[in-house]
């Protein structure tokens, strides 16, 4: 699903009027239509509740309006619009749907004392006095044209309606995006509604779905309003949402067939641990092996295979590396190292290896340096891998046929890039995107909704993990199910990489269901993988042989 900008959906709307004959009118009065529809799937029929509708004088002003006739129409017992601003100040389809909510008004207010909508040209003295007796709040202050921080009358209303969800326990759905959020940044700048649900149309935005602006959003519920995925398409974001169906169909395309063997599924080499590190490998490789591989070894340090054999799986197969007198992979084993990976599917790199050592890093930086004389199938690169390629070697490049998937945190990225964490941090799409292109590489950026960048400039956002993932071998366990995918299907490097990072947040939520995010431990992803895969249908009948019936 794309993602777009403020500037990109104006664009959006103009062409569907232009292309398709639906006017703005139109547009406004499905989009009210389909946030109300989603207050009802949430909270249940409004019959006999009380509503507030915070309305600001622009398009989220009109959308509210709307909002709040249907809502009236639809039973509730009393809507009340509150306006900040005049309804002179409005415009277009904005201002006729705010007069429509006042003639309802006057006609209401004369012949019943039931279903009356309320209009309120408020002030700034008298929004102190609000008295909220409301069974929900809509926020339709702001929208998505935000270009500055709320202030003044907005920012008071703002602060009210977060203190009444606070105090007084009422939902608040905000509409598009809750105000006081930029449309195009995950950073609030000021004062911002707190949400419980947001419905926000056509398309997401950067402010929906990027933490920690995606935070205040609540649950986020996206809705068509009549614009087609063609002209959605002609957007020109580069920006997208992954989703459950795109997974669920990679899963599927890369599925067992009948006759499947182990070596028909991927077999992994994973260069992993040192002396003290082995935990990692372990995690890492069965990790590999819950992924659908059919086989992995683990090459590490001559002293942590010993100990090795004890943590892993049964199934995992060791191979012992010359080490360094601290017991890291020493450079001498690169030799060692490209033979291993001969007819291998997938080489995965770094977990628990150590890169303090100028030995160990040399190792690692010939190996992926010379990782073709051998090997001709995607490598991932994650933990004391990347560290040990930190500053980024200039002329090191992936390719299509030769995928290079790195898997940094903030401060691994910060250390390949020459930057500080909190440049990272502030710019994590354009500095995902700009090394990706650059060095023709995979880059997932983890963290609270992470990134994945392609080579080609698209980046992709992870909806799915919590932040009970942020313990330790969390990363190890990334590491061996992205392998382990591409091991199946090594040619889709980049959609194999978009399904791991979502099932492996995925498995960390249902995990965090039963556990708690304070408990969990990285062994709990590995644990409820298979039910994360389950839960998005991927598993089919594709590897069960056909049935033999006799007539």
């Amino acid at each position: 699903m794309k993602i777009l900008t403020a500037q990109q959906m104006r664009e959006l709307d103009r062409l569907t009027v232009e292309r398709c004959g639906i006017s703005y009118a139109t547009l406004m009065e499905t989009a009210g239509s389909r946030v109300v529809e989603a207050i009802i799937e949430k909270y249940g029929p409004v019959e006999g509740k009380h509503i507030a509708v915070f309305c600001g004088k622009g398009n989220n002003g009109g959308d509210g309006a709307v909002v709040a006739r249907l809502l009236w129409l639809k039973g509730a017992a009393r809507v009340t619009v509150w306006m900040f601003g005049r309804i002179e100040e409005m415009r277009g389809e904005a201002r006729d749907n705010m007069e429509a909510v006042d003639r309802l008004n006057f006609a209401w207010s004369r012949s019943s004392s039931s279903g009356v909508i309320g209009l309120a040209q408020i002030s700034e003295e008298a929004q102190a006095s609000l008295d909220f007796h409301a069974d929900l709040l809509v926020d339709a202050l702001l929208g998505t044209g935000v270009t500055r921080p709320a202030e003044g009358l907005y920012a008071k209303a703002i602060q009210t309606l977060n203190t009444v969800r606070r105090i007084h326990r009422v939902p608040v759905v905000a509409i598009d995006i809750p105000s006081g959020l930029s449309s195009d940044s995950a950073y609030p700048d000021g004062p911002h509604v707190i949400a419980d649900l947001t419905v926000s149309f056509t398309a997401p935005k950067i402010g929906n779905l990027l933490a920690p602006a995606c935070e205040a959003n609540g649950e986020l519920v996206i809705v068509a309003i009549g614009s087609p995925e063609e002209i959605i398409q002609e957007a020109g974001s580069l920006l997208q949402s992954v989703d459950e169906g795109l997974v669920a169909h990679w899963l599927h395309k890369s599925g067992r067939t009948p006759h499947a063997h182990k070596n028909a599924v991927g077999d992994v080499l994973l260069i992993a641990g040192s002396r003290g590190k082995t935990g990692a490998a372990a995690l890492s490789s069965e990790t590999i092996l819950r992924a659908g591989a059919g086989l992995v070894t683990v090459a590490t340090s001559k002293s942590a295979q010993a100990l090795l054999v004890t943590q892993a799986r049964p199934e995992v197969m060791t191979e012992a590396l010359a080490e360094t007198y601290d017991g890291a992979i020493s450079q001498e084993a690169v030799k060692q190292a490209l033979q291993l990976a001969q007819k291998k599917t997938v080489i995965a790199l770094g977990p628990g290896l150590s890169s303090s050592d100028e030995s160990t890093r040399a190792f690692v930086r010939e190996l992926v340096e010379q990782r073709a004389i051998a090997f001709s199938g995607p490598m991932v690169i994650d933990a004391d891998g990347l560290n040990a390629l930190a500053p980024w070697p200039e002329g090191l490049k992936g390719s299509d046929e030769l995928p290079i998937i790195l898997t940094p945190h903030p401060g691994e990225m910060a250390r390949l890039i020459g930057k500080q964490n909190t440049e990272v941090q502030t710019d994590r799409i354009g500095i995902a995107r700009e090394f990706a292109t650059k060095h023709h590489v995979i880059v997932v950026l983890k963290g609270s909704r992470s990134l994945i960048a392609a080579p080609d400039g698209e980046v992709y956002v992870n909806p799915t993990g919590n932040a009970g993932m942020a313990t330790a071998g969390s990363g190890d366990v990334l590491t061996g199910l992205i392998a382990g995918l591409l091991a199946q299907s090594p040619d889709d490097a980049l959609d194999a990489t978009i399904t791991g990072v979502y099932l492996h947040g995925l498995a960390g939520d249902i995990a965090a269901s039963k556990l708690g995010m304070r408990s969990m431990i990285a062994s709990d992803i590995i644990a409820n993988l298979s039910e994360a895969i389950l839960q998005i249908g991927g598993e089919d009948e594709k590897g069960k042989p056909s049935a033999i019936t006799e007539i």
